[in-house]
């Protein structure tokens, strides 16, 4: 299903608005075309579309980027709270898992014993260990991402109108710097990630692999020995910045033919969005940004040459230049994704020893060393970041018949996060006895969104255009996280 829906999307992309293949009025404005064809490389924003909205916000008096950014560690096939965020340790080996604890930063909280270092300093983080996953389900994994309980594609042919979080920051925000993408994902399939939906493809996420050098893994996580070739940022042969320049003078030169019929100086507008546009691709510092071999080798090695922690440190190098919102998928296989451990007899990802073990160290270093890294470069009181996946697992160990995987268990998950100037050093919520409910304090989808919103400065009672024209509320079901504020 999720291939055939990534099919019949793979001829369209963020400027089909434009219509660049087709001709318009005179015959020779097929080469506008061929201009308008140029910009859809950019593959994921339309920015003169962004960039249009943010002048009319300005204009109007609301409220322009306030400089905050998320980055969201998005742990695809979701994680088991128990075995991470959540212990049981006093409970039978069924229930509490393999996973020994350790005691932490924050007195008398305990986390799994294969996260000691983000232990020795969860006084900076906040865990919250009673959010409400019902309606929550796996490729597509759009509920937790939109905070909307009908964002399930499963069971509800609309979902893929809800737009997520990065989208509506896209919309609403914007970048915190010209000639940067304001939402950018690293992608290791669609139905891991959030899109704009009835927001128009022009929020959609600027997929990072296509921009930048980075290793390639195979479907289980094993490094190939191969690099990734960055295209984005490379214009087709023979088509250089000179006649770039050249075609966006012709545009303007048959536009004028134009301006006699706009009596509103909509094509003087759109002249200056499309500048823009053309600078994200070569105004450099969005190239910049992309390119991790621009960064001190002492900090490359600092995050270690693994291709998650790679892509860790170069959205850093995103939010440091102007990006707002940095999702990364963490998964090495298309499917359901790395984190759903259903158990070691039962491939690709293994259960919770031999799958879900060899993850948290890796995990727990690139963690922990995006947030000492943000930290020491004075970015952490502005940039809160989260990681999550999109339910939890089932309290009984060997389901399915394997020998020690845990199920799907959308009755509850925890998750954590740092930064961003909000309250931390806390525990919300809390699971029942056995962690298979919450007990305490539950959260919601559409709570964790309202958070982001309000984090942002977006009011959590904004509106956007359904594919109908009615207008539906950024946020339906929710309130923001008081406990942060």
């Amino acid at each position: 299903m999720a291939d055939s829906h990534l099919a019949h999307h793979s001829s369209q992309h963020a400027f089909t608005h434009l219509n660049g293949r087709e001709r318009e009025g005179l015959m020779m404005l097929n080469r506008r075309g061929m201009l308008k064809t140029g910009l859809a490389g950019m593959a994921g924003i339309t920015l003169p579309g962004l960039l249009q909205a943010r002048a009319e916000a300005a204009n109007s008096g609301a409220q322009l980027p306030t400089g905050k950014k998320v980055i969201l560690l998005w742990m695809a096939g979701g994680p088991s709270h128990i075995d991470t965020w959540d212990p049981k340790p006093e409970r039978p080996y069924i229930n509490r898992g393999p996973f020994g604890v350790t005691q932490t930063a924050m007195p008398g909280t305990i986390i799994c014993e294969h996260l000691p270092k983000q232990a020795a300093m969860l006084d900076r983080f906040t865990i919250i260990r009673s959010i409400d996953a019902r309606h929550s389900s796996h490729q597509p994994n759009m509920v937790m991402q939109t905070g909307n309980l009908a964002a399930a594609p499963r069971v509800n042919p609309k979902a893929l109108q809800f737009p997520c979080a990065g989208s509506i920051v896209s919309k609403f925000h914007g970048a915190n710097a010209p000639g940067m993408p304001p939402y950018v994902a690293f992608q290791k399939h669609r139905s891991h990630i959030g899109y704009a939906g009835a927001l128009g493809k022009e929020h959609n996420p600027f997929i990072a692999n296509l921009a930048c050098k980075l290793p390639i893994y195979d479907l289980v996580g094993k490094d190939t020995g191969k690099m990734t070739s960055p295209s984005m940022f490379n214009m087709p042969t023979g088509l250089s910045q000179s006649r770039m320049s050249e075609r966006q003078s012709l545009m303007r030169q048959i536009d004028h033919l134009r301006r006699g019929l706009d009596q509103g100086g909509s094509m003087d507008s759109l002249d200056a969005f499309s500048q823009q546009a053309i600078d994200l691709l070569f105004g450099g510092r969005a190239r910049q940004a992309f390119d991790i071999e621009q960064e001190p080798a002492a900090v490359r090695a600092r995050y270690g040459d693994h291709l998650w922690c790679q892509q860790a440190l170069i959205a850093r190098r995103l939010v440091e230049a102007g990006t707002s919102f940095v999702t990364l998928d963490l998964s090495y296989h298309t499917a359901s994704g790395t984190w759903d451990n259903h158990g070691d007899n039962i491939p690709p990802y293994g259960g919770i020893s031999k799958g879900l073990r060899p993850l948290l160290p890796l995990f727990d270093h690139l963690l922990t060393t995006l947030i000492s890294d943000l930290e020491e470069r004075g970015l952490l009181e502005d940039t809160l970041v989260i990681s999550m996946g999109e339910f939890g697992r089932s309290p009984s160990m060997g389901t399915q018949g394997s020998t020690d995987g845990r199920n799907h268990w959308p009755s509850v998950m925890s998750m954590c996060m740092a930064g961003g100037g909000l309250n931390h050093g806390q525990v919300i919520g809390s699971s029942e006895f056995d962690g298979s409910q919450p007990a305490l304090r539950p959260v919601t989808p559409g709570d964790l969104t309202a958070t982001i919103y309000r984090y942002f400065g977006i009011p959590v009672d904004a509106t956007y255009p359904d594919p109908r024209g009615r207008p539906r509320y950024i946020v339906e079901e929710g309130a923001p996280i008081a406990e942060l504020f």
